[in-house]
């Protein structure tokens, strides 16, 4: 059913409360914490909130899972390192931020390789996210089948629109750490420069950097309006989030109530992707009703400008032939 982003704010605070509602009073055999960098009302923080009530009623008071958006729990490194150890149990991280332990984890972001979000959702779904997957548990991290959907990102900026790589020349924009992120904007010849989601506003404001890339959800949710003018429709990257959780500690929770999060969280995932469907077409009226001025892009551009910086061998040759066999089932031809 079509949501809005009114509904999604609300939907939050009645997600987080509806924890408590209708379950034994006992205290839980375990306590998850569940940590991210995305806000309270995206729809991955919404849906997973959701689904932890309804795994607390199903459970019977057994398993309580906590979610801890927006970097409460520290940066997206940190909160790794924190499930890697065991003193935080579950993670939402996307691929590329994953690349340090599992390089593989970042060919989601390959720029342009996907045409759309229905083949993004073949591939991940299909053959290319069960190479991913394999790659995440051979580093000991347990992953969940179904990712969950950020969006294709799109670039910001506050002097000029960006309408063809051109424009990009020595412009200094905020990306994502992550290596592949990194590499796709200097080999289009950008400035880039690696920050955390939660500095980003500081960072543009002080212009530390002069522009930024996201989806548009947050964009709006940040409230990047305030500090960039123009939103250039580049569509450069897609970027999911993976349900990640410690293998020891998963290893120790019974069969059945793994069972029942597996459950849930899927049904989440699937949930929060049909929102974004929705949300996404009412986001940009209201970025432009608050100020943003849209342009189409020259994608070919863009593609003819990382062909010639060899970027696809590059990464093929990073990711290896399994994988790139994997990824060429669904891609757009990148070469």
């Amino acid at each position: 059913m079509p949501v809005t982003r009114q509904q999604f704010v609300g939907g939050a605070a009645a997600a987080f409360a509806s924890i408590g509602v209708a379950v034994p009073a006992r205290a839980a055999d375990f306590n998850f914490k569940y940590g991210h960098d995305l806000p309270i009302d995206h729809p991955i923080n919404v849906r997973s909130v959701e689904a932890f009530g309804r795994i607390l009623k199903r459970t019977g008071g057994r398993l309580k899972i906590t979610s801890y958006p927006a970097s409460v729990l520290g940066s997206d490194p940190s909160m790794l390192s924190q499930l890697r150890s065991g003193a935080t149990e579950m993670l939402a991280l996307p691929g590329a931020f994953l690349n340090s332990v599992v390089p593989l984890a970042s060919i989601e972001n390959l720029a342009y390789a996907f045409p759309n979000r229905d083949v993004v959702f073949r591939a991940m779904d299909g053959e290319l996210g069960g190479v991913i997957r394999d790659a995440i548990r051979t580093a000991g991290i347990v992953v969940f089948d179904k990712i969950w959907e950020n969006g294709f990102r799109d670039i910001t900026t506050a002097t000029k629109p960006i309408r063809n790589v051109a424009d990009l020349q020595g412009l200094r924009i905020r990306v994502s750490p992550g290596k592949i992120r990194v590499d796709t904007f200097q080999s289009l010849g950008a400035s880039p420069t690696p920050i955390s989601l939660s500095e980003l506003y500081t960072s543009l404001q002080t212009h530390v950097v002069d522009g930024q890339e996201n989806p548009l959800l947050l964009i709006l949710q940040q409230k990047f309006y305030e500090v960039q003018k123009y939103v250039s429709m580049s569509d450069h990257i897609w970027s999911g989030y993976w349900t990640l959780a410690n293998q020891d500690i998963w290893g120790r929770l019974p069969k059945d109530l793994q069972a029942i999060v597996a459950d849930e969280m899927a049904t989440a995932t699937l949930k929060a992707r049909n929102d974004n469907v929705y949300l996404n077409k009412s986001v940009r009226d209201k970025l432009g009703r608050l100020g943003m001025v849209f342009n189409e892009v020259d994608k070919a551009s863009f593609k003819a400008k990382l062909v010639a910086a060899n970027y696809y061998q590059r990464w093929k040759a990073e990711f290896g032939e399994r994988a790139w066999a994997a990824l060429e089932k669904y891609a757009n031809k990148l070469a």
